[in-house]
């Protein structure tokens, strides 16, 4: 989630986009589908009030959306991948992603991002108020504070949701495939 040229600009961390990369194409792999969310806004900014302490800035900035805002091309959408666009911090605020959910039958999530305070915290609490069942990738997630994304990993987190590594989760698959071989 946010994985895109501006907000990655932000979190400097060189292993973060091959580690997420590894998660990606293990899922691709498992044929378990690939959602991006990406935060996004129409010309001008209609959906975004000049009240809105995260968003309002850039209607006064007058930027109008662009590259800055596609996705990093390390984890860029691939054909069978999905695109939800939010228009806040949420990935269901403002999208489809619960219909898109739902009509897949999907009932359990996977979760990574940037910044694990804003999309990964907000969207771990309303998929878990939905009833889906949680996983986040510790290590598939960034913050800006090492001790925020450290307490919220550790702390917060699991009271809704697996956590784990990237590789703990490669892991998991890796068995399964060997097990359904065998």
């Amino acid at each position: 989630m946010d994985v895109q040229n501006a907000v990655l600009a932000r979190y400097p961390d060189p292993a973060y986009l091959p580690r997420l990369r590894q998660a990606i194409e293990a899922a691709r792999s498992a044929e378990v589908p690939v959602i991006h969310v990406v935060v996004g806004f129409r010309p001008n900014y209609p959906e975004v009030s000049p009240r809105n302490k995260m968003f309002g800035g850039l209607t006064r900035a007058g930027q109008a959306p662009g590259d800055a805002m596609l996705i990093h091309p390390d984890v860029a959408a691939q054909p069978g991948d999905i695109v939800v666009t939010k228009r806040r911090v949420s990935a269901f605020a403002g999208s489809d992603l619960e219909m898109v959910l739902r009509s897949g039958d999907i009932e359990h999530l996977v979760l990574t991002g940037v910044a694990t305070s804003g999309v990964v915290l907000s969207t771990v609490r309303q998929a878990a108020d939905l009833d889906f069942r949680l996983t986040v990738l510790a290590d598939g997630c960034l913050d800006a504070d090492p001790e925020v994304h450290r307490v919220l990993t550790e702390k917060v987190f699991p009271h809704q949701a697996e956590v784990t590594t990237v590789a703990g989760w490669v892991a998991h698959f890796e068995r399964s495939v060997r097990r359904s071989s065998s």
